[in-house]
């Protein structure tokens, strides 16, 4: 398990259904995909399981010889159609911003196509050290380990994994598709309802000698 040391603090954070609620976008963006292609898209069943990369969820619904040129087309409508329609999580702000209290950096690692999440930080001014995106699960453990994070908060199964896979304490919130059982199950350190209980978990882990909580 990473520890803290005398170098700053760094804190990863997954962004879909973590530190924003995409799923009013999302579904948009499923809703305006469905009308440009003539495919059927079940939009609401879809929200039901972010986190996976988009080719996950395209597969339900595309051809697999057509997933790629069908992603590229979302990913260019959804700058247009989702960026405005998503919010920020509760807490998601003053997370990022007990980190920066803390002496530390927060960056995020997401398997969203970089250029939109760095869009969705931007509208809502969410302003982490770093964004890195089109990583999911064991995926993220790399980004998290070439940028030092000791910490990695997401609300899926795949963050978990990709946290220990990092050596990374898994700090799980149960704000997406998994059950708070689902993500203890998984491995996570400690399963947060929101980011809103995020500052007073961070104050305990950062007190504490060794860099884990009390």
């Amino acid at each position: 398990m990473a520890h803290m040391t005398s170098r700053a603090l760094t804190v990863g954070f997954d962004l879909d259904m973590t530190l924003i609620d995409s799923r009013p976008g999302i579904r948009a963006c499923y809703q305006a995909l469905s009308a440009r292609t003539g495919t059927y898209i079940d939009a609401d069943l879809a929200i039901t399981r972010l986190g996976p990369p988009l080719a996950d969820e395209l597969v339900n619904w595309f051809p697999a010889e057509h997933i790629a040129a069908t992603a590229d087309l979302y990913r260019g409508m959804y700058p247009d159609v989702a960026i405005a329609a998503t919010p920020a999580m509760a807490g998601a702000r003053s997370a990022i911003e007990a980190v920066r209290a803390a002496g530390g950096r927060a960056i995020v690692v997401t398997a969203k196509y970089e250029p939109n999440a760095k869009l969705h930080l931007e509208h809502l001014g969410i302003e982490p050290d770093a964004v890195i995106g089109d990583l999911w699960a064991e995926g993220k453990s790399q980004a998290l380990i070439e940028h030092g994070a000791a910490v990695y908060v997401g609300d899926h199964i795949g963050d978990v994994r990709g946290a220990r896979g990092a050596d990374a304490f898994s700090v799980a919130v149960a704000t997406g598709p998994c059950t708070a059982d689902e993500l203890r199950a998984a491995g996570a350190d400690v399963v947060l309802t929101d980011l809103t209980e995020f500052p007073a978990w961070l104050s305990s882990y950062s007190g504490a000698g060794d860099g884990l909580p009390r």
